[in-house]
């Protein structure tokens, strides 16, 4: 069965994922959506010719929304980055811009008669990914946002660096928005199968400095070129990867939790049919105190943006 993929915002982050896809052969039919068309088939031409010095053949399509029918996973990157350069490094600034953005295009996405699965970059990206459920009508475990995927491996990067260990030696998550409110839940966090907690003692590291080197990351980034773009497509394309193989692999992800009444980052297993399970974590009770914070957060921004949408 052949694998289709869509990419609609081929901004820096959208059109780092299709190149992501291209190179490493990850579907086998792939279609671009922009609303600059000349930019999209810039990057489908670009793509063509990168062809002929790769293994893999990828067919594109450009612009076409009739294609999503059949498409197993769409990535949203609707996006206006240049709102995202703000003092207070707030991914909310973006909101007034795409969730008008985003109501057009999933209701574009309901018409097309799609019936796969959404991965959500769009930021504020848990708003969104609700946004993108509630237009479409589409089951709520089939719309996933990246949300705190890329936070946790930003986490995992500054530990391991005071660690002086590879990232993937770490484990562990960031809850909540992938925004201001998120935290780094240091009660899951091992190093070589170690709590953190012991380490830190042990070390002399500052927990609370990491937590806001997790959480800044993406600023720091945005700083020094104006953009993010390989972090967050590396963690867009891994989920649409583990959609596509049905991977049942878990993931700190935004994902509908009805405890909290909306879309938020909380370990789920994801598989070919969205999440098809959801984790349960043993938090302390500060932390459970953090994630009902960020919680009654996205849940007042949804309700601002949802009755902006119907005006």
């Amino acid at each position: 069965m052949a694998r289709k993929v869509a990419v609609i915002g081929m901004g820096h982050v959208g059109s780092t994922v299709a190149h992501y896809i291209v190179a490493n052969g990850f579907a086998d039919d792939l279609v671009l959506i922009d609303t600059n068309e000349a930019k999209a088939k810039a990057d489908a031409l670009d793509f063509k010719d990168a062809m002929a010095n790769l293994p893999f053949h990828t067919n594109i399509v450009v612009n076409d929304y009739a294609a999503l029918a059949d498409t197993d996973v769409i990535v949203s990157a609707v996006g206006n980055i240049k709102l995202q350069d703000n003092p207070n490094a707030d991914r909310f600034a973006e909101l007034p811009f795409t969730r008008d953005a985003v109501a057009d295009v999933a209701q574009k996405i309901k018409d097309s008669g799609f019936n796969g699965k959404i991965v959500v970059i769009t930021n504020p990206v848990d708003v969104i990914t609700s946004l993108y459920q509630k237009i479409t009508g589409l089951p709520k475990g089939h719309v996933i946002g990246t949300g705190t995927l890329l936070d946790s491996a930003r986490m995992k990067r500054a530990v391991a660096d005071r660690l002086h260990v590879d990232p993937r030696s770490v484990a562990g998550y960031n809850l909540g928005e992938h925004g201001n409110s998120q935290f780094t839940a240091w009660s899951t966090v091992k190093v070589l199968d170690q709590p953190i907690t012991k380490l830190a003692k042990e070390k002399g590291l500052d927990l609370d400095e990491l937590d806001k080197e997790a959480k800044m990351g993406g600023w720091t980034v945005f700083q020094g070129k104006k953009y993010t773009s390989y972090g967050v497509a590396t963690a867009a394309v891994r989920l649409v990867n583990v959609i596509l193989s049905n991977a049942l692999t878990e993931l700190p992800v935004s994902n509908y939790r009805a405890e909290y009444g909306v879309y938020l980052s909380y370990p789920a297993v994801v598989g070919r049919d969205g999440i098809v399970a959801q984790s349960q974590l043993d938090l302390t009770e500060e932390e459970l105190k953090k994630l009902q914070t960020s919680a009654d957060f996205i849940k007042e921004k949804y309700a601002e943006s949802l009755a902006a949408t119907k005006k």
